[in-house]
């Protein structure tokens, strides 16, 4: 009877090699700077890719035969978002927080002057014009929603076993915040400002019976707003079958699927879709997730879908390996945002939800809703480096660089 050697006992109790080669590089400080890292800029080459061939058709017929003009504006925002990313990355805790006030009032004027001045587009007041430039204010409300609440949250750390605590003043300003958008008749956009106050609920351990009448509320007031939009109340009753009214209000999400089904495992090829050719409404904007299962096919949607399930990894295991409540519950809300409007996005385009206006964070086109998203990023990111280990890591690694461009240099000066 033979005996196990000690190493290869360890090796069966830990599992096979590759499983314990994951695990080790998941273990490792830096895991959760690099995901990051890496991920968002993954998820932004795709996105400029698929903005770039998305958008051609429309910016030739709209942009006096320049084919480039929507990918160039895009390119725009990203030379300013991913500065902005790296400002963030490298602010201290102390002035993240200190700026979270001023970020949650701009925000609070901007959806006010939105809802009395804002332009009109698809049918949503949701756009506010500076001269020839439109922002749109609900996606900077985004970020500066989770950034007030994490710091209010975090200054009643001691606090929350009450639920007073909790509620005031967080709940009555999100729900306030999001009766702005309403008005404007951004429904999508205030059902993703619903699920952002519940995960922030969430984690700071809100009483499960708030969970049960909120939901119950959202549901009744979502039915409700829906009901007094003919549009809406079309989009509502026609999603789940969009062939049933083809030629009207199951148009987009129809043309949607042919999009996808026709993509099949590997698509038809970078800029060879057909259905951007007019056939599918916003194919740069709410509907790119189709466009781009059909040019990259299901290994495409597939790879995106991963990308986002590991910035939502990588900003728990921030999350969850912090000592400094704030660092906690800003990411937790940054997740809730961006993986809930990805999943609320691919959903409208797969027909499991109505089509409510969502664009698919840092792939679909527009400054107004990337800028933000970098920024939060940019935090995510600066989190992460800021972990004990990953910062003695980076440390470490610094000095090593340093002793060796030293250590370079004499040898050069022997010579």
């Amino acid at each position: 009877m033979t005996t196990a050697t000690p190493d290869r006992a360890e090796r069966t109790r830990r599992g096979p090699s590759w499983f314990a080669a994951l695990r080790d590089a998941l273990d490792r400080p830096l895991t959760s700077y690099y995901l990051l890292l890496g991920a968002s800029a993954m998820l932004l080459t795709v996105g400029l890719i698929m903005v770039l061939s998305a958008s051609s058709v429309y910016s030739f017929e709209q942009h006096d035969g320049d084919s480039y003009a929507i990918v160039k504006r895009q390119l725009m925002w990203v030379a300013i978002g991913i500065p902005c990313a790296w400002v963030a990355s490298r602010l201290p805790y102390q002035a993240i927080r200190q700026i979270s006030w001023l970020a949650i009032t701009v925000a609070v004027v901007l959806l006010a002057l939105t809802a009395r001045f804002g332009v009109l587009v698809n049918g949503n007041r949701n756009w506010l014009a500076f001269g020839p430039i439109q922002i749109q204010p609900s996606e900077i409300a985004k970020l500066a929603i989770v950034l007030w609440a994490a710091h209010v949250y975090a200054q009643k750390e001691r606090r929350l076993g009450s639920l007073h605590q909790v509620m005031v003043p967080v709940v009555p300003v999100l729900l306030g915040i999001t009766l702005l958008v309403i008005v404007g008749r951004d429904l999508g956009t205030a059902l993703v400002l619903f699920a952002i106050l519940l995960a922030l609920l969430w984690v700071v351990g809100a009483p499960a019976r708030l969970f049960t009448l909120a939901l119950s509320v959202i549901g009744v007031v979502a039915v409700w707003l829906a009901t007094t939009s003919s549009e809406r109340r079309e989009r509502l009753t026609n999603f789940v079958d969009p062939f049933k009214d083809y030629h009207d209000a199951g148009w987009q999400p129809a043309h949607g699927l042919f999009a996808l089904s026709s993509g099949g495992w590997f698509g038809e090829g970078i800029g060879a879709s057909q259905q951007k050719w007019g056939d599918l409404p916003e194919a740069h904007t709410d509907f790119i997730f189709a466009v781009l299962g059909e040019e990259l096919g299901l290994v495409g949607t597939l790879l995106v879908i991963s990308l986002f399930l590991t910035l939502a990894y990588a900003a728990i295991r921030v999350a969850t390996h912090t000592d400094d409540p704030f660092v906690r519950y800003m990411s937790f809300g940054i997740v809730a945002w961006l993986l809930g409007q990805m999943i609320v996005n691919v959903g409208m385009v797969l027909a499991l939800l109505p089509v409510i206006g969502i664009p698919l964070p840092l792939i679909s086109y527009g400054g107004s809703a990337l800028l933000p998203t970098l920024v939060a990023l940019g935090l995510l990111i600066g989190f992460a480096r800021r972990e004990p280990e990953a910062a003695q890591a980076l440390a470490q690694r610094r000095r090593q660089r340093s002793a060796g461009l030293a250590a370079g240099s004499v040898g050069r000066r022997g010579l």
